[in-house]
């Protein structure tokens, strides 16, 4: 098996960005989902909810991030001084304040114009303190909705697109599923029984956790918004296991390191 794809999402919800390589850190892959626009009460957005994310393109380098949108001006935007925190909120762990920097009025003014809703942007300083859901499993991570990384099978996907051409259905791609990592020459649904155990990508080492419960934001198409009814269907009829509509593997790291397109995948 090899690793056949590396992605990260510099603000939660945006636009993807392709890497050929990349460091995973304790918190997981280097840049991804540091920073968040949040709503009034200082709740996450996301897909969800606002599907117009999907223009949103976002690059992160020290010390600043870039933003570009659709008849929009570029905004480059630097990293928050350690002034002052806010606690925000993350779709999965509404009941908990995880302590963000604000990114100040300019960043909010530019997202609420695009967004069309008033919103602020906030940047996650300090990893070590969001644990999603209070589990042991994870003691560090981003805004991820609930673990560090998210793994998809190349060949589950698919199997999945066999079944969406049986009933009729197009084929979606991938990046439906926003995964940080594409794993090819595995056989489809392999990922199941890997649960419990260690997954080594190159030379770092991940714990397999669970498999991860999809939402509607499967159902939208990441370039042009428009939203429909698969793959939920499909995982409805074929992958409802434990009551969750189940596609991809989430994975918390045992090690840190790079991490390339090519890499050996090894189930330990």
């Amino acid at each position: 098996m090899r690793l056949g794809a590396i992605y990260t999402y510099p603000v939660k919800g945006c636009h993807r960005i392709t890497h050929d390589d990349a460091r995973v850190e304790r918190w997981g892959l280097a840049g991804d989902r540091r920073w968040m626009i949040v709503d009034a009460d200082g709740v996450g957005v996301t897909q969800r909810e606002t599907a117009k994310l999907v223009f949103l393109d976002a690059a992160a380098s020290p010390g600043e991030l870039r933003l570009a949108a659709p008849g929009r001006p570029d905004i480059t935007i630097q990293e928050p001084a350690p002034a002052y925190d806010v606690g925000v909120k993350t779709f999965k762990s509404r009941t908990a304040l995880v302590p963000a920097r604000p990114a100040g009025a300019e960043a909010d003014a530019w997202l609420s114009e695009f967004l069309e809703r008033p919103v602020r942007l906030v940047f996650l300083h300090d990893p070590t303190a969001h644990v999603a859901g209070a589990t042991a499993k994870v003691d560090t991570m981003t805004f991820a909705d609930a673990y560090p990384l998210l793994l998809a099978n190349a060949a589950s996907l698919t199997a999945l697109n066999d079944w969406l051409l049986e009933a009729g259905d197009e084929p979606v791609p991938i990046i439906r599923f926003r995964p940080n990592l594409v794993v090819e020459g595995a056989a489809p649904w392999a990922e199941d029984s890997w649960i419990g155990g260690r997954v080594r990508v190159g030379e770092v080492v991940f714990r397999a956790i669970s498999l991860c419960d999809r939402c509607v934001v499967t159902t939208i198409d990441q370039e042009t918004a428009e939203k429909g009814k698969q793959p939920l269907r499909a995982l409805g009829k074929y992958r409802n296991i434990d009551q969750g509509l189940m596609f991809g593997l989430n994975l918390v790291p045992d090690s840190v390191g790079p991490v390339a397109v090519g890499d050996e995948v090894e189930i330990l």
